[in-house]
């Protein structure tokens, strides 16, 4: 991630006070103070100023994130191309395979969940929707990995080298040489496989969206149990019902007007 040349402490101070609230699921001005290391009168001030601007609500001695998060939750992710055309995609998906379905994108070296949808027989409810509250790092997800096959070489060596490759369970890929492998088998096949490398029990098949120029524009996942992803139904039937999803969203995508240009960089 590309550092600031001059960083305003105020400003990142305030930003570790919003990121301690969500952490702590609310808390009181002794308890930021000891979280962050501050002194109580440096939190009061940053408090005070976000709840004067509606960023914070008081609820007996707690502090707490406002709902206004939510409106810019929301426009961020309504203007964003891939879920505009994608979710409805996704909810097809879910509907046609019974499983839980994401819609991922990439910034800043991170999984960003734009979406769940629940199929009829998914399990996790729970689970998947913490996921849509934190990023998830790339290498054990199938969206992730999905997303890294198509990115260039350099900037996957950038993403491995910040994040390093945390071990979920004991099917999680931990070194660089047999993940760059994967990666390389993933481009050849079309699609990734998540062979419980993030939870135990679980397997996940994914596949990238793409633009007419090749960039990633994120990735489409489906998701179950072990009992129910296996054999032909993992390797072959989910595989093409997910490379069909995403084909249709490229597809829909390509004939806008509007091809998306921002992105992480």
């Amino acid at each position: 991630m590309k550092e600031a040349n001059n960083p305003v402490r105020a400003v990142e101070t305030t930003i570790h006070v919003l990121e301690a609230l969500k952490e702590l699921d609310g808390a009181s001005i002794t308890e930021l103070a000891d979280h962050l290391e501050l002194t109580k009168g440096t939190v009061h001030n940053h408090i005070s100023t976000l709840q004067e601007n509606r960023f914070v609500v008081k609820e007996d001695n707690q502090y707490e994130l406002s709902l206004r998060f939510l409106i810019f939750g929301e426009y961020v992710r309504n203007n964003n191309i891939l879920y505009q055309i994608g979710e409805p995609e996704v909810q097809e998906l879910a509907d046609e395979t019974g499983e839980i379905v994401h819609l991922s994108t990439e910034q800043h070296g991170l999984s960003m969940k734009l979406c769940k949808i629940l199929g009829e027989d998914a399990v996790g409810e729970r689970f998947h929707s913490v996921k849509l509250q934190r990023p998830d790092y790339l290498h054990y997800t199938a969206t992730g990995k999905a997303i890294l096959a198509f990115l260039p070489q350099s900037r996957v060596e950038r993403i491995v080298d910040e994040y390093g490759l945390a071990e979920m369970t004991d099917n999680t890929i931990t070194d660089r040489s047999t993940l760059f492998d994967e990666l390389a088998a993933t481009r050849e096949r079309g699609y990734s496989l998540n062979d419980q490398e993030e939870v135990d029990g679980v397997r996940a098949v994914g596949a990238p969206v793409r633009v007419q120029t090749g960039r990633v524009l994120g990735a489409v996942s489906v998701s179950g149990p072990v009992s129910r992803m296996q054999d032909d139904r993992f390797r072959n039937i989910l595989p093409k019902k997910v490379k069909n999803t995403t084909s249709v969203i490229e597809a829909n995508i390509n004939m806008t007007e509007i091809i998306p240009t921002s992105g992480a960089k």
